[in-house]
């Protein structure tokens, strides 16, 4: 066995999360792909770079600040080394992000859309600029004079400001700067202009509205002169959540909200143009330091608006082809679906079927006289909830209804305090949050009464009950009433009742934080001990990111027994798969199309007996050991086919997959002369089609 002080086990968590988000890059780069969808990619990429500081560097910097009051910490990491290589990487990065918005904007130009700023505006553009600021703008701005500026803590977290430079008639050379935020949490960040007689489509951001009309705000205080430069500022997002004994975890994660605001500055971000005596006063007066990650942006920030992009602009061939979910024929025929689930399991894929069969199915059961009880977890929910509302109106017909709302889930905290309150006010059941341990696992269980004794229905899913998000991401979801497979889900929800968190007996699904790091191992172990016997053995891992260290390294061992290994890993892949000892074994890509890939399917051989799983866990320490998350099996041999199909044309993309590696990252896949190419979303969204067509045989 190759020895782990020989080799490099794993490259940086960080880094490998830059090589995924320069794949998203790529994908706005990419001239195949619908021009406004092109910029789509690229307002992904900024909100994956705006959570990447706020989380990911905000904690290297804690860790560098604590090391220094510590006189060093003993870590296998330089964690300023590391922070010194993003800062070099996301700098180049967006170089490259601005370079491809430059040319999206004139290829938009050749089908006549046209992004312009403040200088370029007709007369009777101008006209209706003007008047826009007026009526909508205006009463959004409230301008701060920095002379009499304080409190840095109150500027918003990543959102955009301007800086203005005035001139005052009266003292020409004093400095006056203002500070405006662009008011995009009231309104939207492009403005369309009317079209005129040449055919053609305006587009403004509405921060060159706002510079257009600086004089509407400024001249009446005698200021006559007025330049804009663009600033921003990310904040540390993680939360410091107190351990008062006296306030209720709720009350705990509430206040932590509130600092979350005025957390450290870890980026500040600021426009080329501005002078450099301004700049010094900026710093200054926020008390920002050069370790903060001073880095020169561009004319506009927050590029993540760019997904709002206005879409009823140009030809169809400007956006993907609209993609209708497939029905699922059992449910069809006008059958309870409660009666479809108990005769064969179903297996739901998103976005190609509509999620709309969850909420038919909390339909059925909240007006079903025989159901007794639901029991629900949730992560994150959509802003106007049908999930909630089925919920709710289940409770209102007198069922038991008790859901798990975590308030833990990054930057949703807020909204599932919102949800937990308003369901309260309902008569459903909240079940608390457990302070330092966040429910993951996606779980819905139907209790119904039928011949006296109870029976149980659970959908199990590898990504949230969301009427949004299952339309662009690509996630499963197995709906089952397998005795064995509902008892285990009615144990982990009594679990998450009674607190008293002793690992219950599991005879079908892997919990963690119980078992899942074991599950893994031995299932590797199986086939390492396989393989060695010389049987057929290899395993295909798909899951959004592949982190620990005990998983990576044993997956190096059972490569070198002779495992084969394929990986598809959308994110976080610190396995290199090319070490000389084990490439031969491993092969690792990630794909990104249209759709997120972000299931978790797992499929091992067992001595040419594959089983396969789904779930909510990846392979990272947090959700092996500190998290709840549920792994099943899915044992109908029609679904597992489901599944075989969708690895198999993932693991034979060569259009949208790209190679994981830590010499040649988001490398194309070779494609050899005469060989069909294959769009794997494409196809199995082709393959559910002609199955859905196919009748089945009698």
């Amino acid at each position: 066995m190759c020895s782990s002080k020989k080799v490099v086990l794993h490259i940086n968590r960080e880094l490998s999360w830059l090589n995924f988000n320069e794949r998203v890059l790529l994908e706005a780069d990419d001239s195949t792909v619908p021009l406004l969808e092109r910029l789509t990619f690229l307002g992904i990429f900024s909100n994956n770079l705006d959570e990447f500081y706020r989380v990911r560097v905000a904690m290297l910097k804690r860790i560098v600040n604590f090391s220094e009051a510590m006189n060093g910490l003993n870590l296998d990491y330089d964690p300023v080394k590391i922070l010194k290589e993003i800062h070099k990487r996301t700098v180049a990065q967006r170089r490259k992000a601005d370079e491809i918005y430059n040319n999206i904007c004139l290829d938009l130009t050749k089908d006549n859309i046209h992004i312009i700023d403040e200088t370029k505006l007709s007369e009777e553009q101008g006209i209706f600029v003007r008047q826009y600021f007026k009526d909508t703008v205006r009463q959004f701005l409230f301008p701060i004079m920095l002379d009499r500026f304080r409190n840095f803590s109150n500027l918003h977290d990543n959102s955009t400001y301007m800086v203005i430079d005035l001139t005052h008639k009266a003292n020409p050379a004093t400095e006056n700067l203002a500070l405006i935020e662009i008011p995009t949490d009231h309104l939207p960040r492009f403005v369309v202009l009317p079209q005129g007689t040449d055919k053609r489509y305006y587009v403004m951001y509405i921060d060159d509205v706002i510079r257009f009309c600086l004089d509407e705000i400024f001249l009446v205080l005698g200021f006559v002169k007025y330049r804009a430069y663009a600033i921003k500022f990310t904040r540390d997002a993680e939360l410091d959540i107190d351990s008062d004994v006296s306030k209720s975890f709720l009350e705990a994660v509430s206040d932590s909200l509130k600092q979350r605001s005025r957390g450290d500055t870890v980026r500040f971000i600021y426009d080329p143009k501005l002078p450099c005596n301004i700049l010094s006063s900026l710093l200054k007066k926020f008390g920002i330091k050069k370790r903060d990650s001073l880095e020169k942006g561009g004319r506009y920030n927050n590029l993540r608006d760019l997904m709002k992009f206005p879409q009823n602009l140009g030809t169809k061939k400007m956006r993907y082809e609209s993609l209708q979910p497939l029905e699922i024929s059992e449910f069809s025929t006008g059958k309870s679906m409660l009666d479809v689930i108990r005769e064969k399991d179903m297996l739901l894929h998103y976005p190609y079927q509509p999620f709309q069969y969850i909420i038919d199915l909390l339909r059925e059961a909240s007006i079903d006289p025989a159901v007794r009880a639901i029991k629900m977890t949730i992560y994150r929910a959509a802003k106007n909830s049908a999930v909630v509302n089925a919920l709710i109106n289940a409770a209102r017909n007198g069922k038991e209804v008790i859901v798990f709302v975590e308030f833990q889930a990054r930057f949703d905290e807020a909204a599932n305090i919102g949800w937990a309150a308003r369901m309260q006010e309902e008569g459903i059941r909240v079940l608390p949050s457990i302070p330092g341990m966040k429910v993951h696992c996606k779980m819905l269980l139907i209790r119904r009464k039928e011949n006296g004794i109870n029976v149980y229905y659970t959908a199990i899913g590898t990504g949230n009950p969301n009427e949004i998000t299952t339309r662009i991401y690509c996630d499963e979801h197995l709906l089952t009433a397998d005795k064995t497979i509902t008892a285990d889900i009615n144990k982990v929800f009594h679990l998450l009742d009674d607190r008293k968190y002793q690992m219950p007996k599991f005879k079908q699904i892997i919990v963690s934080p119980f078992n899942t790091r074991k599950f893994f191992i031995d299932r590797i172990n199986g086939e390492i001990k396989n393989a060695r016997r010389g049987k057929p053995a290899w395993m295909i891992l798909k899951m959004n990111n592949l982190v620990d260290k005990k998983i990576v390294k044993r997956l190096y061992e059972a490569s070198v027994a002779g495992v084969k290994i394929d990986l598809i890993v959308r994110g976080i892949c610190t396995l290199v798969p090319e070490i000389p000892q084990h490439s031969e074994n491993i092969r690792a890509i990630r794909i990104v199309d249209r759709f997120l890939e972000h299931s978790r399917v797992f499929v091992f051989c067992n001595g040419n007996e594959p089983v396969y799983y789904i779930g909510s866990a990846d392979c990272m320490e947090r959700n092996l050991d500190y998290r709840f998350e549920v792994i099943t099996p899915v044992r109908d041999s029609d679904l597992q086919k489901e599944l075989w199909e969708l690895l198999q044309r993932q693991l034979t993309d060569n259009i949208k997959a790209r190679t994981i590696s830590a010499t040649r990252p988001n490398e194309k896949v070779h494609v050899p002369k005469g060989k069909t190419k294959v769009n794997s979303q494409a196809e199995f969204y082709q393959y559910l089609k002609n199955k859905l067509n196919t009748p089945n045989p009698k």
